[in-house]
């Protein structure tokens, strides 16, 4: 069965992030000059204005910052999933990442709560990061 969920277009600036995804690592940008871990990819680092930047793989560890219970079917690939929970995750390492909530009943997502990435492989090219409640058994 072939995915029926929108897939991300991968950028020059993104690549790296998806390239580190099939291997099931998790990256983000790190500023060179002051250290600051950042997400999704920028030309110049918001804290001290560098550009010398590298990917560094991160803990793929964080918690809940936020979240969004979605209950109408806004794509027809996500009509068997609804509701579900789409969150905004707030890193060890600093940087949010909007991703999916999967392993976790809606009614037991909490603000706070700590996740963990898992990966999930949606194309021959695309794998998604996305987040599970920590020490929950992998699937």
């Amino acid at each position: 069965m072939t995915y029926q969920k929108p897939i991300p277009t991968i950028t020059r600036d993104m690549q790296p992030f998806f390239d580190a995804a099939k291997r099931h690592e998790l990256v983000v940008q790190r500023c060179m000059q002051c250290g600051t871990h950042r997400f999704p990819a920028r030309e110049i680092c918001s804290s001290c204005l560098s550009r010398d930047v590298q990917w560094v793989r991160v803990a793929g560890t964080g918690h809940i910052f936020s979240y969004n219970v979605m209950h109408q079917v806004y794509h027809p690939g996500f009509a068997a999933e609804v509701p579900y929970a789409v969150a905004i995750v707030q890193l060890s390492e600093g940087p949010r990442m909007l991703s999916n909530l999967v392993d976790c009943p809606i009614d037991r997502i909490a603000v706070d709560m700590p996740v963990e990435v898992v990966f999930e492989r949606v194309s021959e090219t695309v794998t998604l990061p996305k987040f599970r409640p920590v020490g929950h058994p992998p699937a």
